[in-house]
């Protein structure tokens, strides 16, 4: 596990605006797992712990909520994330279901300088293969699946995508990384060649494929919910059969 000290952490965020590397820092400790879901977030502590003032810490905690990481409880203040069971199943359901109508719109519309940008976007992926690199390949693989969703030109849906994927608990796939180091390499190695091949069927226009590559990928986080979350994998394949229909209707 990657521990930065305080002093670690005050030379960071003093690198780039402030409230992003605050979130940087706490995003670090979420998915490390020194935060648990229902840790509390306090601002003073956090402001003290940091050498920073007040604000742009509330605007990191804006952040971490924004990224479905914390919640904000009404005259409590912001904590990490809980989620049921159902929480997580019903985010993945979802998810499966927009990420086959997503790519086979992105296939549709996706442009010659967006595909591009997804290929800028695989050249830095393929440079993480190590722990310190795990809060930037999720914040990259985050950014990576809004692009794609971006592609589509369907305003309506690229906002669904974005509530759907605040709701799913990929913080805790990366969290699981912290605690089985032994996986990261072919983790890391089998994402971006999963990101690879999804990018080669959109810059095929290939909606087919799209759909199917992306379906796949997706269900690769599903092995991961029941095997290291203990999500009931008879609930996560409840949801898959639902989305298969989708699957065998694609077409090119």
């Amino acid at each position: 596990m990657i521990i930065l000290s305080p002093t670690q952490e005050s030379e960071l965020i003093q690198k780039h605006p402030l409230k992003e590397d605050i979130f940087n820092v706490l995003h670090e400790k979420i998915i490390s797992g020194r935060y648990k879901p229902g840790d509390w977030l306090r601002q003073d502590d956090l402001a003290t712990q940091l050498g920073v003032s007040m604000t742009p810490v509330r605007e990191a905690l804006d952040l971490l909520v924004s990224a479905g990481l914390a919640e904000r409880v009404p005259y409590r203040g912001v904590r990490v994330r809980q989620m049921s069971t159902r929480d997580v199943v019903e985010a993945y359901g979802l998810r499966l279901v927009l990420e086959a109508v997503i790519a086979q719109e992105a296939a549709r519309n996706i442009t010659p300088e967006q595909v591009a940008d997804l290929e800028q976007m695989l050249g830095q992926m393929k440079k993480h293969e190590t722990l310190k690199d795990v809060s930037s390949e999720r914040q990259s693989s985050r950014e990576f699946h809004t692009a794609v969703a971006m592609a589509t030109r369907n305003d309506l849906l690229i906002k669904l995508y974005e509530v759907v994927t605040n709701a799913f608990p990929d913080w805790l796939l990366y969290e699981a990384l912290f605690r089985h180091p032994e996986l990261l390499a072919n983790s890391m190695l089998n994402t971006y060649r999963e990101h690879v091949s999804i990018v080669e069927a959109l810059k095929e226009r290939d909606g087919e494929q799209a759909v199917q590559k992306s379906i796949a990928h997706l269900m690769e986080s599903g092995k991961w919910l029941a095997e290291y979350l203990d999500i009931p994998a008879e609930l996560l394949h409840e949801k898959e059969e639902q989305v298969s229909p989708l699957m065998k209707k694609t077409k090119k």
